[in-house]
């Protein structure tokens, strides 16, 4: 979420009147969708993926209870909260809402003061579990994707391109003499090089299945979907070329510092029988290979 951006809420109910009273109280606050049948609330969510759903029991067709057993059975959307709104009076829809997953619920009529609680009480735990799941997926010091993340996406985009038979490339990257660079300039100025790295490395992949990630110390990874090894090579050696040309001050800003990067790419149109393993390996092979005969240079073959 961008900064100054709103969350966003789904509010789902068949009454017009109802979906105003609550757009008019939580839209100062929150982006407010809506949907006024359960089968338009689940395209909803699909389309716009809400932080947070405010959804009413009693709709003709799919009601209320259908479309929270809907969304709790489907992965992508279990853990979007959301809040019953029901007009019914008696305990037993609000224990059946909460059996079926809901974490809280609001009756009718409205009270303004009581609405704007009971959402900012459950956005407050989104933002929360948001962030705790940025920090265990966000390399702190780049501010680019850890380790557990890149393992997480080159498996989703492993299994695309086996499906749709299309080839995926990955460059394992190290910066060259690193321990002699910190050693040199210190530790502080050695975090300095490794997040411009970072963003020298964002600004040559930016297509949105593409991956930049640190993967340990000094060491990065670029994971390219839908690229052939002609292609990866080309972004490789831009890249070798831009980090050789870097200049890095340092924090008195008297003196220009450089390094330079030793790049192994590997590239494969996976096959059923093929391992990811393997893939990523073969690319540390011909890392070490760039390593071996010189540094600030490319290698590569077919995984």
């Amino acid at each position: 979420m961008g900064l100054g951006e709103k969350r966003k809420i789904l509010v789902v109910d068949d009454e017009k009147s109802n979906l105003a009273v609550l757009n008019q109280i939580l839209s100062m606050e929150y982006t407010v969708l809506t949907a006024r049948s359960g089968e338009e609330a689940l395209k909803r969510v699909e389309a716009d993926s809400p932080d947070l759903i405010l959804l009413d029991i009693i709709m003709p067709g799919m009601d209320g209870f259908q479309v929270l057993v809907k969304l709790k059975g489907a992965d992508h959307t279990k853990n979007i909260p959301v809040i019953v709104i029901t007009g019914l009076s008696g305990e037993n829809n609000e224990e059946r809402g909460f059996f079926l997953g809901a974490v809280d619920y609001i009756t009718k009529p409205f009270k303004n003061a009581i609405v704007k609680a009971r959402v900012r009480t459950h956005m407050m735990i989104v933002n929360q579990m948001r962030t705790i799941e940025r920090l265990g997926l966000v390399d702190p010091l780049t501010d680019i994707s850890n380790r557990r993340s890149f393992d997480d996406r080159i498996d989703v985009e492993w299994r695309r391109c086996t499906r749709e038979n299309k080839p995926i490339s990955f460059l394992m990257m190290d910066i060259d003499k690193f321990k002699t660079y910190n050693d040199t300039y210190g530790h502080p100025q050695g975090d300095i090089l490794l997040q411009s790295m970072a963003k020298l490395f964002c600004a040559s992949a930016r297509r949105p299945a593409d991956i930049v990630a640190r993967l340990g110390g000094e060491e990065f990874g670029i994971l390219l979907p839908e690229t052939t090894l002609d292609n990866a090579l080309a972004i490789a050696e831009k890249i070798r070329q831009d980090v050789e040309s870097l200049q890095i001050p340092t924090s008195d800003g008297q003196t220009m510092t450089s390094a330079t990067i030793s790049i192994g790419v590997a590239s494969i149109i996976p096959g059923e029988t093929d391992i990811i393993r393997n893939f990523i390996e073969k690319a540390d092979e011909y890392l070490y290979a760039a390593k071996n005969s010189g540094r600030n240079r490319v290698c590569s073959g077919s995984a």
